[in-house]
């Protein structure tokens, strides 16, 4: 490295850029002259979060004019132009774990599970073990369906890491069509039904409404999503409250609501329900300012609002066509301990 060179560079060499690497050339806007690197850049890329942008600096995959840059908080000048050079991802088998699994239904073509909160529902970025994906992998060996991919094999559709509720997965190709079919429709002209129950903070004015906001990656932090006026993907949300909350004559403080997708965004019924106000009890990402309300509560209710560290989101119903059969077929998943005990608790206000 050349002494000269100021801390975190180091001249370009052709041996950094192979045949197997994507380069992506960033422009920066004049408003971003003096922020970070790695702010920068994850305000130019969509697909990578911020903490594995400052992995790829660091391991030298991010030019300035012909110098790799290594320091995630180095601040971009006027004129720079910078380099992004994504190795292609490796295609690593996940293994099977023996993972424990509660099954509602299977038979030749596909499985409906009942996900705990906690699990993840395939690989990825932080969470390379321990998935749904490993625990089916266990339970039915090679005959999941190979249309998703490596990390997805069988995975049709999924639900957050904290969401609790029924899934649907599986377990060869002919299924895996007939599925992500139904599940690309959304139920708008088939018979696809996907229902969640949804505890918020407050109460929306009217009985039923719709959400459409459209929906990207956060620029300000990358693992959450944002709701925006122009651009991003359309997201649709249809609620009806079912239950208020809280003394009579006064504002509800919670009400249990059920929340129909016409579309299937990560995050979708977080955001949208927190963009009209009312926030998913529990939902740190989305809902943090909220937490000041549990000393509002007297025991047990306080104690069970400190404790429930995740979203109150449970996918409740789910129904579709067999891809084989075509038979209608429909599963119902009761609320786990924690949510319901809340609800229990609520009620009681």
């Amino acid at each position: 490295m050349n002494d000269k060179s100021p801390e975190g560079i180091q001249p370009l060499t052709n041996s950094m850029i192979t045949n197997e690497q994507q380069p992506t050339v960033i422009v920066p806007e004049p408003e971003d002259t003096g922020r970070r690197l790695d702010a920068v850049l994850a305000a130019h890329v969509d697909d990578f979060s911020r903490n594995r942008l400052q992995a790829l600096i660091r391991a030298g995959q991010v030019q300035i004019g012909q110098r790799t840059v290594l320091e995630p908080k180095y601040r971009v000048s006027a004129g720079d132009t910078i380099t992004l050079i994504v190795p292609e991802p490796e295609a690593a088998e996940p293994q099977p774990e023996d993972i424990p699994l509660t099954i509602v239904y299977e038979d030749d073509d596909l499985i409906v599970i009942d996900k705990p909160a906690g699990l993840v529902v395939h690989p990825g970025a932080g969470n390379p073990t321990g998935t749904l994906v490993n625990a089916l992998i266990h339970h039915c060996g090679t005959s999941l369906s190979g249309i998703g991919g490596v990390k997805r094999p069988g995975i049709v559709h999924r639900i957050d890491k904290d969401t609790t509720g029924l899934l649907v997965v599986a377990k060869n190709d002919m299924a895996h069509q007939g599925l992500a079919a139904q599940f690309a429709d959304h139920g708008k002209t088939g018979p696809l039904e996907r229902a969640y129950k949804a505890l918020v903070w407050g109460a929306p004015t009217a009985i039923k409404g719709t959400v459409d906001a459209n929906l990207a990656r956060s620029t300000a932090n990358r693992q959450k999503i944002s709701v925006l006026k122009t651009g991003g993907r359309h997201a649709i949300t249809h609620w009806q409250v079912q239950e208020r909350f809280g003394p009579q004559d006064e504002v509800p403080v919670a009400s249990l609501i059920e929340c129909r997708l016409e579309t299937g965004r990560t995050h979708q019924i977080r955001v949208h329900m927190s963009h009209i106000g009312n926030p998913l009890i529990g939902d740190m990402d989305y809902g943090s300012g909220f937490r000041t309300k549990y000393n509002k509560f007297q025991e047990p209710l306080k104690s069970q609002l400190e404790e429930f560290k995740r979203q109150a989101l449970h996918a409740g119903l789910l129904a579709f066509a067999h891809p084989r059969t075509q038979e209608f077929m429909k599963f119902e998943s009761a609320l786990p301990a924690d949510f319901a005990g809340i609800l229990e608790s609520l009620r009681k206000i």
